[in-house]
């Protein structure tokens, strides 16, 4: 004997499927985890010298001196201090284990 599949509004069912709703797998990831945060943190306590890497290739140098969620302030000895969207960073990297 077949079954008729019938309509769920949205969604095709038929009888012999098993239920898929709209979470398939795993979950989906926290938005923040807060380990980008302490990275920053740590770094701006310590003033690390870092570098920035930026979207369009072009690298800075100095320490993080502040941070929120959307943008992190760079000091630089000698030049200008920078405020850098997050979504400008392609990376950030210690420079070494050198202080400013």
């Amino acid at each position: 004997m077949l079954r008729r599949p019938f309509f769920v509004p949205s969604l095709l069912y038929n009888a012999a499927m098993p239920f898929q709703g709209k979470n398939r797998g795993r979950p989906a990831p926290p938005d923040s985890t807060s380990e980008e945060a302490n990275y920053l943190k740590a770094l701006g306590e310590k003033q690390k010298l870092v570098s920035l890497k930026l979207a369009d290739g072009e690298v800075v140098r100095g320490w993080i001196e502040y941070y929120d969620k959307n943008m992190v302030r760079l000091t630089r000895e000698g030049e200008p201090n920078l405020f850098i969207f997050k979504h400008e960073i392609m990376y950030i990297a210690e420079d070494s284990n050198r202080k400013r």
